[in-house]
């Protein structure tokens, strides 16, 4: 019998639901922090050596220091074993993503404010991207098309993909024709800390790069965290989650099968249900009891359901919504006939799907907006990897002389209000001509 908790009135208990996804991270980060500081000291000081051992060590594969890079004849080869409705599949997919992510560019731009005062902002694609993909016991050639191509969109200008391999010193054939579906430019066979080393610092082998982005374990997620400032990083990403905001009218079936979808990820992922409706939540319950026992998965899904699962009975669709954004869950799923309606009070979410007919993966996979999100409740301040990730932005203005002359005296009063002299010299010594 699957036991999973119920909270009643959540608005009053949202501590409750804080604490138990703060839990999943454990009390243990310093260790996987210390760990990987470590093996990012080892890469930054031994390079390509370093790389291999630990490659030997963590994925037990034997590598020369030129077979870490995937060659061309591999991905041809690849391209071969992979189904043509996959590849397919992937295409149409890759299409979707490349759309929405065109949307997001942003422009330089320059304005003349009055006679003698330009101001404006440059907007340049970063020189370098390091996407960094999940292999080795599973493959996930959708978070390859997610993190390539918002970096090809924003005109980066080599993107280098990093991807452990499997026991053989492969990397999964589907990984390699996502890759080459969304432009990767070169592709290294190296995982976890390491290839966040190797990406920050380079190596003999692999580049450094400016940007290092994608999902990743534990160790992965420290080792970015640690690099953080050496270059830039998307964010850090923990166990996933989605929240359901439900009514009396939802089709309990469909409600079950995306609880689900989410908990098959890993033990550690968060189904949230919160509903107004508290004959909703045995009808769900039922369902589960009976989707579950078809799932490959379903070990995980139960581990994961009754560990970290929820069903939140509130008042009404406005304490639904407080406590949504109290949340602020990494999926957001409103399968109510208002949703559009709801859409706007919706304040912290990563991604959110409207409607019964939008289930969760269909962002996860095709839609088009970016499966890369903010987990537990950074998407209060955190946003999905998009191309703004891949670019940055420089601001410039000209005086002419006339201007200066008008703006001195403001400039020279608020130099001197915080005692810089020479800041005031600077302007002073012009004024004086």
């Amino acid at each position: 019998m699957l036991k999973i908790k119920r909270i009643k009135d959540g608005r009053k208990n949202v501590d409750q639901v804080k604490e138990l996804l703060d839990s999943r991270s454990g009390d243990n980060l310093a260790k996987y922090r210390d760990v990987a500081a470590d093996v990012l000291k080892k890469v930054k000081a031994e390079g390509d050596q370093a790389v291999l051992d630990y490659t030997s060590r963590f994925d037990g594969v034997e590598f020369d220091a030129s077979e870490l890079e995937v060659t061309e004849a591999e991905i041809k080869a690849a391209l071969k074993e992979v189904d043509t409705d996959f590849i397919e599949a992937l295409k149409n997919a890759a299409v979707n993503i490349e759309e929405f992510h065109a949307e997001q560019k942003d422009k330089s731009w320059q304005k003349q404010k009055k006679p003698g005062i330009i101001t404006g902002q440059v907007c340049r694609p970063l020189k370098k991207a390091g996407v960094y993909v999940p292999g080795g016991r599973a493959a996930y050639p959708s978070s390859v098309l997610m993190t390539v191509i918002p970096a090809k969109v924003a005109g980066v200008e080599e993107i280098i993909m990093l991807t452990p391999p499997d026991k053989e010193g492969k990397v999964s054939p589907v990984i390699l024709a996502a890759a080459e579906i969304a432009g990767a430019d070169r592709i290294f066979k190296v995982g976890g800390a390491q290839a966040v080393a190797a990406a920050a610092y380079g190596t003999e082998t692999i580049p450094g790069v400016d940007i290092i982005v994608g999902p990743g374990n534990i160790y992965v997620s420290m080792a970015k965290e640690l690099v953080f400032g050496q270059v830039k990083i998307d964010m850090i990403a923990g166990p996933s989650e989605i929240m359901i905001m439900a009514e009396k009218d939802s089709n309990p079936a469909y409600i079950a099968a995306d609880l689900m979808s989410q908990a098959e990820h890993d033990p550690l992922a968060s189904s949230i249900l919160v509903t107004d409706a508290p004959e909703l939540i045995g009808e769900v319950e039922r369902e589960l009891e009976k989707q579950i026992e078809k799932m490959s998965k379903k070990d995980i899904i139960k581990e994961s359901l009754e560990n970290f699962g929820l069903m939140i009975e509130v008042e009404n669709q406005e304490a639904a919504m407080e406590m949504i954004n109290l949340v602020a869950p990494e999926h957001l799923e409103l399968a109510v006939k208002n949703s559009f309606e709801l859409l706007p009070a919706v304040e912290n979410a990563g991604s959110i799907f409207l409607g019964e007919y939008t289930p969760e993966p269909i962002g996860d996979y095709y839609a088009g907006p970016n499966h890369v999100l903010p987990t537990n409740s950074t998407a209060r301040f955190f946003s999905p990897l998009s191309v703004r990730d891949f670019v940055k932005y420089s601001g410039f203005m000209h005086y002419s002389r006339e201007a200066l002359k008008e703006a001195s005296d403001d400039v020279i009063c608020l130099a001197e209000g915080e005692g810089l002299d020479a800041h005031a010299n600077s302007i002073e010594i012009r004024k004086e001509n």
